[in-house]
């Protein structure tokens, strides 16, 4: 690749939003350029969230399932057939002001981007927040979950428990009490962050029940998750919980570190996109879950993945006529 060179379409991030805008855009004839990000980023790792999970079996077309990164390989081989090209690297610095906007890869202090991009489809993603216990890392997708409707299902019958007091956390809780036998929500403080409303819809269900003032110091299990150790936050004393199933459920981050100061982002800093898929600068689009905090599905990213793809072609083709 020739420095500087300037491509049509540039899509950061190869989850599903990022593979399905390329996609798309290679069926336009568009030759996009994918960075798919790097294995040791922890911020658009290549395949996204859905290279951390085993079975998916809500996404539409597999009857019986399919594994997470099964899907994103199928998908990535898809791209490539219709001309897309994958680069195996993240971009460390944009310019989102210059015409065309410049790409760093690698050093971001050069004075000159290693490419242009007419178009720019931002697909980084969010990263859940994790309790940061290496057990947690390793049953990660054997018991350890971060999407109650992705995974719920699995849990029928079983000993749930989620960590988290905000609404978030009552929500995946609520939502497990149609699977699992009994929902225990552990949270670090005595009362939740949660809205009003949430937490009497909580407290009104039978099957769940609250550890307070208790968090994880460590996840057990060899091949699959058996329970929780707990320390008391007053006390210190530690205790262990048997559990089928646990739910993390303290956050997600956005990963926009990459734009900031160039594209708007809301409270949570999740970027801002009206209108589809565009955001405030011309060319450049944001799809799936580093602008969606509501809905967080793959079907829902490829969805804007796709939208962002056409956007990003209509866009190129107002360019021309001008």
């Amino acid at each position: 690749m020739e420095s500087a060179e300037i491509r049509d379409v540039v899509v950061l991030g190869s989850g599903p939003a990022g593979l399905t805008a390329a996609i798309y855009s290679a069926r336009a004839d568009l030759r996009p350029l994918v960075l798919e990000g790097e294995p040791s980023s922890s911020s658009d790792q290549p395949g996204g969230q859905l290279m951390l999970t085993t079975d998916v079996e809500n996404f539409p077309g597999f009857a019986h399932g399919v594994l997470g990164p099964e899907l994103m390989v199928s998908m990535r081989a898809q791209a490539e057939r219709f001309g897309a090209e994958i680069l195996t690297e993240r971009a460390s610095r944009v310019d989102l002001a210059s015409t065309p906007m410049g790409i760093w890869i690698g050093d971001r202090d050069l004075p000159e981007p290693t490419l242009r991009a007419r178009t720019l489809i931002i697909a980084t993603g969010a990263r859940s927040l994790m309790l940061g216990l290496e057990n947690e890392a390793r049953l990660l997708g054997h018991g350890v979950s971060t999407c109650a409707t992705c995974d719920g299902f699995f849990f029928r019958d079983k000993r749930i428990v989620v960590i988290g007091g905000g609404d978030s956390a009552l929500e995946e809780a609520l939502f497990l009490t149609k699977f699992g036998d009994s929902v225990t929500v552990v949270h670090r403080r005595k009362e939740l962050r949660a809205s009003k409303i949430m937490q009497d819809r909580a407290f009104r269900n039978e099957k769940i029940t609250f550890r307070w003032d208790s968090t994880v110091v460590d996840v057990l299990g060899d091949e699959r998750l058996t329970g929780l150790r707990l320390r008391d936050v007053n006390t210190g004393e530690e205790s262990e919980i048997v559990a089928d199933g646990v739910f993390v459920a303290i956050g997600h981050a956005p990963s926009t570190e990459l734009f900031a100061g160039q594209l708007e982002t809301d409270e949570a800093g999740y970027l801002v996109s009206r209108e589809g898929t565009k955001t405030n600068v011309p060319g450049v689009f944001a799809c799936g879950d580093v602008q969606d905090h509501v809905y967080r599905q793959a079907v829902t990213a490829a969805g804007s993945g796709c939208m962002a793809a056409i956007d990003a072609e209509r866009y190129l083709s107002s360019l021309a006529q001008t």
